[in-house]
């Protein structure tokens, strides 16, 4: 599964795209966990002192916010696609 990320979770992470493995029957959770575990340097930029996403940082699947369905409980598929957005401001 590929995670694409943006602005400075990419800067953190030393990348814009980042692979992980996740079982067959994984959640968002699930690649969220393997994409911490790979990139150790996201987890104060993603998660709160209580293990939840930050409610300013977006998780895409397919270009939806999961927040909107099932958040990490979403199951995956294949052929999904991953994404996540700091906060994005403009002027």
């Amino acid at each position: 599964m590929e995670w694409r990320l943006f602005a400075d979770l990419a800067e953190t992470a030393g990348g814009q795209r980042v692979d992980v493995d996740v079982p067959a029957d994984a959640t968002v959770g699930d690649a969220l966990d393997a994409l911490l575990a790979d990139r150790p340097a996201l987890r104060e930029r993603v998660l709160d002192d209580a293990g939840d996403v930050h409610h300013h940082v977006n998780v895409l699947l397919n270009g939806e916010n999961v927040r909107e369905a099932a958040g990490l409980d979403t199951r995956l598929e294949s052929g999904d696609e991953l994404a996540m957005f700091p906060p994005v401001s403009g002027g």
